[in-house]
């Protein structure tokens, strides 16, 4: 075991692995146990310092076995980790095993926490109870929606699902089965009571019943999510939300037309396939429990999907970059959507985003998590923080082309007061990337100032 511990000292901390100094920390060690339970468990080693350094933990009489009590104690249900006391260079060293809990939610004083990253993030009631959801195979959109029933249900939308659905995956069911029957063959009519999928797939106003559930989307002006220049608010059904946030995006992002020899080319500001892709995913997978809605945002620079809800269980921003399992949040709405070819079940989409922005000269999409929701970002120009960090480019420099980027420009007494440097070295460095062309100096004297380039990081096919 020493060999290994010492393994994971040299690695640092990391989504299962948390250093503690002492016995003392008790309230963060909790954290972390319920943390590591609610997600794919990890080790924490008491007696080690954060960056690594082995300081040891003095171990009275008692210690383990009060530390192991206050545990379960504290943890709702009972954690039982596994607890070891090494030596390592010649210091006592602490080792909690925590296993992933086969029930969840985990909660320590009613509050529930799970791994992202190195960091202990803090449950929201809905994810509270999404948790209990996963932990138990059901999911939100199985419920029932109460006090709705079969005329609240549009016949056309269904059997146009239905034509769309024998013709795509050659589902067995014909067109004039009753809608009834239909319903409960795809689990959206349990006991005569409708499921909630089956009002946001079918229903005739699925946002009287689910407010949430409508779609924000907006073009605004500039970078920054100030002042819109166009605004709607989309209602209706799942798969028309989808068409007509597409009709939106197309009429606020630039074609450009090429010749290519005798032929005529066009080309969207961002590849079509990928954004279908992520509003497709936002729609399918976003936390219905949560009372935000799917945003989709445009700047002149990116584009950018909202989700409500961070990543489901089992799936973390690091796995959507690599082949991966697929973890619906909402099984019976996803299981729909594949039967008619929007999804697929392999957890490959996040791929193809990227895949379709690399043919396009474009950069990678960036999967992030903000508050309680997930992020998918396009970039129109090679301004990502990866790419610019490519380029040898400092911190400070990034975060100037970075603020150019937001503000319009950047003038050299505004460089020393982002970054703390002298006036002599802001003009060395502003000089730098106006020569790696960059930013362009637009001015001179006490007015000089720099704007970003033209030329910056457009797609090799633009």
């Amino acid at each position: 075991m020493t060999f290994q511990i010492e393994k994971l000292i040299r690695s640092g901390e990391s989504e299962t692995v948390e250093f503690k100094q002492s016995t003392g920390e008790i309230k963060e060690i909790l954290q972390t146990i319920c943390a590591f339970a609610n997600s794919h468990g990890g080790v924490i080693l008491v007696g080690v310092g954060d960056q690594g350094d082995v300081v040891g933990v003095n171990i009275g009489k008692g210690t383990l076995e009060s530390l192991v009590n206050t545990i379960q104690q504290q943890t709702d249900p009972k954690v039982f980790p596994s607890l070891n006391k090494i030596e390592l260079e010649g210091k006592s060293i602490l080792v909690l095993q925590v296993e992933e809990s086969p029930i969840k939610p985990i909660l320590i004083k009613g509050r529930g926490y799970r791994r992202v990253g190195r960091n202990n993030h803090i449950l929201s009631s809905a994810e509270v109870a999404n948790l209990s959801l996963f932990s138990r195979r059901m999911s939100w959109d199985a419920g029932p929606a109460e006090n709705l029933s079969l005329e609240d249900v549009e016949p056309k939308a269904l059997h146009e699902w239905l034509s769309l659905a024998r013709r795509e995956r050659s589902l067995d069911v014909n067109l004039d089965t009753p809608l009834e029957d239909i319903l409960i063959k795809l689990d959206l009519l349990r006991e005569g009571q409708l499921t909630r999928a089956a009002i946001l797939l079918f229903g005739k106003e699925p946002q009287r019943f689910l407010r949430q559930s409508e779609v924000r989307v907006a073009r605004f002006k500039g970078n920054n999510p100030l002042h819109f220049l166009d605004m709607k608010v989309i209602e209706g059904r799942i798969i028309d939300q989808r068409e007509a946030i597409m009709d939106f995006i197309q009429r606020h992002i630039r074609m450009e037309a090429t010749i290519e020899g005798l032929d005529r080319q066009e080309r969207w500001e961002y590849p079509l396939p990928a954004l279908r892709e992520a509003v497709t995913n936002a729609l399918c997978h976003r936390d219905y429990g949560d009372a935000g809605n799917v945003q989709v945002r445009i700047f002149d620079d990116r584009l950018e999907v909202w989700s409500p809800g961070t990543l489901p269980l089992g799936v973390t921003l690091e796995s959507l970059r690599v082949s991966h399992n697929s973890m619906p949040r909402n099984r019976l709405v996803a299981y729909a959507l594949f039967l008619v070819k929007y999804i697929e079940q392999w957890g490959t989409g996040t791929l193809r985003m990227m895949e379709d922005c690399k043919e396009a000269g474009l950069p990678e999409p960036e999967f992030t998590e903000r508050g309680t929701a997930f992020v998918v970002s396009f970039y129109n120009k090679q301004l990502t923080r990866a790419h610019l960090e490519s380029l040898g480019l400092s911190d400070r420099q990034i975060v100037a082309v970075e603020y150019a980027r937001l503000q319009g420009r950047i003038t050299n007494q505004e460089y020393v007061q982002l970054t703390k440097v002298s006036r002599r070295t802001a003009t060395t460095e502003l000089k730098k990337l106006e020569d790696m062309g960059l930013l362009t100096s637009q001015g001179g004297g006490r007015s000089l100032y720099y704007i970003l380039s033209k030329r910056v990081g457009t797609g090799s096919n633009q």
